[in-house]
Order: C-alpha cells, then structure tokens, then sequence
C-alpha cells in the first residue's frame, strides 16, 4: 500500500493502512462521511471580487451669461471652481474605472489558472510538477497585482475624500453669496442654478467614495481568502496530491512556520490515542494525506479543535543512539508540523513536544486531539 508506513485514527475508527483492515477500539465517537476525491477537491469560485459597477462620471457645468455686477464675476469665478473640481472627479473615475477592469481581468485570469492547477492535481501529478509550480507562481503574480491595485484604491479613496472636502467648501461659498449686496436677479437665479449643480457634484462624490471603499473592502477579503487557497494549493502542488480547503477555511489569516522551535517540551503519553501516527523508517514517507484527511475530519466535528504534535523516539537503544534518535524524530515532527501549516492549519493549534517510548521501534511522530 502507499501509506503501509502510517496509522491513521480518524476519530471513530482506527485505520491501520498497512493492511488495510480495521479496529473498533478508537476511544472517539464516530464522524461519519466518506472521503472521496470529491471531499477534498479544492473549490474556487471562477470569478474575481464583487465590485461596483457604478460609473461616476459627472455632467458639464450649466453655462450662464455674464453680468458684469460683482456678486456675477463671483459666479464666473465659482463656475470656473466647479468645472475643475469635475475635471478632478472624472480623472478619479476614470482611475477607479480602469481599476476595476484590470482586477476583473487579473482575477479571470487567476482563476483559469488556479482551475487548470486543480484540474490536473485531481487526475494525479508528479510532487513539484514545474508546468504547475509555474502556473502557481504565476497565479502568486497574479494575486501579487491585485494587492498592489487594493493600495492603488487606497490612495484613490484619499484623493476623493479631498474631492469633498473641497466640494463642501465650494457649496458653502456659493450659498453664502446671496447676502452679497449688488447682485441683480439674474445672480441670483444663476446662483440656484450654481448651487444645484454643486449640490449633485457633492451627493456624486459621497457615493463614489462609498462605492470606492466598498471596492476595497471587497478586494481584501478575496484576497485574504484567495492567499489561503494559494496556501494550500501550493503544498498539493509540492506533494502532487490535491488538498481540501477544510483545514485552511479555519482562518482568514492563515498561519505558516517560519522557523521551527529547535527544542520541544516533553509529553506524557499515558492513556492517550493518537489520532495519527507516522513512522519515518524510510525516506520520502507520504504521509500528507491522510494526516490531511485525519485532521480535516477532527476539525469537521470541533472547529476549534486543538493538537499535540509528540515526536517519539525509542526508549531502548543505546546511550549514544538516544541523541541521534531524539534529535531525528525532532526534525520530523518539524516537517509535519510545516505541511499542517502549508495546509492551513494556524501554528497556535499546534504544540510541539518529544518523548521517548518502549514500544516504539522507530523514530515516530504522534498526533493528539488535545
């Protein structure tokens, strides 16, 4: 078999996959479901965030004729004020316009790719594949863009908050005009005509910067989730293997391990059943799936669900063996606890720890519900 080297415990059973036969002895409750290709298909949606669709571009300032009193020149003057500030704002739009199009463009492509990658990891793959780690890096890239366009959007919304604050300034300085004295009727009736004009151009602003900071919104939460699914997508990638999107679902903010602790606390393991157990007796042991399955299933009945990650080595070997073995099993528990963050899984649902054992014939690592 595969995984002849592994035991997986997956919460209502204990499955010993060296020879493929069962145990009802597990100390946990049953989960029930199956574990089918399909349970652990990575699914993204094949469209990019939900953005507005608003075009704010404004109309062209009302014309008047001239008066020739002073509170008329204040209105040319003013008039003169409003055109440059709709100059501004259609600039804006034009920005927001443009960035909407290269993230819906971006995200079309991003998900053609990340589709193909899935598509191909669940007919079987070679581990590091370099045509899909190519379109992995280039789905990153992809990802990369539309964060630096979310930055883009940012400093847009600033400008536009500046839209309005001048636009507020402008309505206010035309509604203060009519005290003026020496205005003839035709200022005044060009000032309402002013006044409204102004009016729409401040209501047009509000509602693009609503509109705007919606976007943002939008854009950084798929883009927090879409890191996520990368997350994963890139350790099945590395593995050839298709992981599930149920360990990673667990954060919006997924957790990876950077530097892995160099000395690990000591565990009792007394009355304790693993939920999974690993043996490295020799290299490349494919133990990532079902340690994926084990843990996906845990999570499924306890969300919150915590777990003790124990490096285990021989407690009857020699004096000078004992190093050598505690030290090798530390290394893989270090490797296991890096493919459950590849997975997903936040570092802080894990703690590392070591110990030997009398029945151990090997260097192992155990996994524990906690």
């Amino acid at each position: 078999m595969a995984f002849s080297q592994i035991r997986v415990v997956l919460m209502g059973s204990a499955l010993l996959l060296g020879g493929c036969s069962f145990t009802s002895d597990s100390l946990f409750p049953s989960l029930g479901g199956g574990d089918s290709a399909s349970d652990a298909a990575v699914t993204t949606e094949a469209q990019g965030p939900a953005l507005g669709t608003t075009n704010f571009e404004p109309s062209p300032v009302t014309p008047g004729a001239a008066t020739g009193t002073y509170v008329g020149k204040k209105v040319q003057a003013f008039r003169g004020d409003l055109a440059a500030l709709k100059t501004i704002v259609s600039q804006h739009n034009s920005t927001l316009q443009g960035l909407r199009n290269q993230t819906s463009r971006s995200a079309a492509q991003y998900h053609e790719l990340v589709g193909a990658i899935t598509a191909r990891l669940q007919v079987g793959s070679t581990p590091g594949n370099p045509i899909l780690v190519a379109n992995l890096r280039r789905a990153q890239e992809l990802m990369n863009g539309m964060s630096a366009d979310v930055n883009k959007l940012s400093q847009l919304s600033a400008d536009v908050t500046s839209d309005s604050a001048m636009a507020g300034y402008l309505l206010d300085s035309v509604r203060s005009s009519y005290a003026l004295s020496g205005a003839i009727e035709e200022d005044h009736r060009q000032l309402r005509v002013l006044e409204d004009d102004t009016n729409q151009t401040v209501v047009l602003i509000d509602r693009l910067s609503k509109e705007l900071n919606s976007d943002i919104a939008r854009q950084q939460s798929y883009i927090g989730n879409e890191r996520a699914n990368l997350n994963v997508l890139s350790s099945s990638v590395a593995a050839g293997q298709l992981y599930g999107t149920g360990v990673s679902a667990l954060s919006t903010h997924p957790t990876t391990l950077d530097t892995a602790p160099t000395r690990l606390a000591p565990m009792d393991l007394a009355d304790r059943r693993p939920l999974v157990v690993i043996r490295f007796d020799r290299a490349n042991v494919p133990y990532e799936q079902p340690l994926y399955q084990a843990v996906s299933q845990a999570l499924e009945r306890n969300p919150a669900a915590r777990f003790d990650l124990v490096a285990v080595s021989p407690a009857q070997v020699a004096p000078g063996q004992s190093a050598l073995g505690s030290n090798a099993a530390r290394r893989n528990a270090e490797q296991v606890m890096r493919s459950l963050a590849g997975m997903g899984l936040p570092a802080d649902r894990v703690a590392l720890s070591a110990t030997t054992s009398a029945q151990a014939r090997g260097n192992e690592v155990h996994l524990y519900l906690r």
